[in-house]
């Protein structure tokens, strides 16, 4: 079997290498499976990218479309060029994509449209909001899809309610988690970590990149100043996004304890949110990581497409609004915040069983 795996932006990093890496396991042991690595250039910022590459013990991709920037039109256009003329130097039995970014979208139509097989890591999760970019993402994907490799019994359950048959359905857990566990005995202090002299559980940290969130500065910095001023003056260490850093220099805000740090390795990033008192953030797949690693988590959206993070995890759902950072604030340092547990098949083992399935689908 020939598998072309899809890689674009920084949070399919972390779910394709367990992938490749149980790939060159089965090829050790003779089993038939190959696989084409081919990086969009969705994300184009060496942070952003290459140094999660080098981390992860990723190998270099077999080609690199370079799609840089643009809008979201003109990207999904130009991956969609690049992987066209991939894909016919390069047929596949089945391509593989994972998460709900541009390139999700992108080379699953392509494929389709090239009469090749489409699995989905990721498949079936909903947030049900539409104007997320990842969302219309997610459902024209799951659309055309093949097989559905999901993390959850509500992915299961949204995939099923629109169709999609329970042989396509593989629910085998969750491959982030995989490199998480994989990596955590690796994961090491950022600089500033020694520079301000951060202690365990005596710090914040925070992650802004949502448009509803960074793209109006008077809206990202009431953000700051609710977290800021309900902080108890523990450090609060943000890594500042590219797209969030163009609207800060529109933001006059101060504060001592505040600290705009560049984007981090995921060695480094992963420390700094272990060892925190809490996270506040507007990603997805962060929430999905505290929830495992047991630290509690303030969520600035008003959905989830990871609500298996709040109803077992350490995830809450705060809204956009930055007054309700304050009672959430005052719950966490009044030491209320629910301990929470792990989610079913979150046991590093997602991608051996993503293997085993399409192993036994070309039998």
């Amino acid at each position: 079997m020939q598998i072309t795996l899809i890689a674009g932006a920084r949070p399919n990093f972390m779910k394709i290498a367990p992938i490749i890496e149980t790939i060159e396991k089965a090829r050790a042991i003779g089993k038939n499976i190959t696989y084409r690595l081919v990086h969009t250039g969705q994300h184009y910022d060496r942070n952003m990218s290459m140094a999660f590459f080098e981390q992860l013990g990723i190998p270099e991709p077999h080609i690199n479309l370079g799609a840089g920037g643009g809008s979201q039109a003109e990207q999904t256009a130009s991956i969609m060029l690049g992987f066209e003329q991939e894909l016919r130097a390069h047929p596949a039995d089945l391509v593989i994509v994972v998460g709900d970014v541009t390139s999700t979208l992108a080379c699953s139509i392509v494929a389709k449209k090239m009469n090749t097989l489409v699995g989905h890591v990721e498949g079936g999760i909903r947030s049900g909001d539409r104007t997320m970019p990842e969302e219309i993402n997610r459902i024209v994907t799951d659309s055309i899809t093949d097989y559905f490799f999901t993390t959850s019994e509500v992915a299961n359950a949204n995939l099923i309610s629109m169709g999609v048959s329970n042989e396509s359905i593989f629910f085998v857990g969750n491959t982030m988690i995989d490199t998480l566990f994989k990596h955590l005995p690796r994961i090491r202090k950022p600089e500033i970590w020694d520079d301000i002299g951060l202690v365990k559980g005596s710090y914040l940290v925070m992650t802004m990149h949502r448009p509803s969130n960074v793209d109006q500065p008077e809206q990202l910095e009431q953000i700051l100043k609710a977290i800021a001023y309900n902080s108890h003056g523990l450090p609060v260490i943000f890594p500042v996004h590219p797209r969030t850093a163009k609207t800060l220099e529109d933001i006059n805000f101060e504060y001592q304890h505040l600290h705009l740090v560049a984007p981090m390795g995921y060695l480094e990033f992963i420390f700094l949110v272990k060892n925190a008192k809490a996270v506040i953030t507007d990603s997805g797949g962060i929430t999905e990581e505290t929830t495992v690693l047991g630290i509690p988590c303030m969520t600035l959206r008003d959905s989830t497409e990871r609500p298996e993070t709040v109803t077992i995890g350490t995830n809450e759902i705060l809204g956009t609004a930055p007054e309700a950072i304050k009672p959430a604030m005052d719950q966490l340092f009044a030491g209320k915040w629910k301990k929470g547990g792990i989610p079913p098949k979150w046991d590093g083992k997602a991608a051996e069983r993503i293997i085993d399935a399409l192993l036994a689908l070309k039998n």
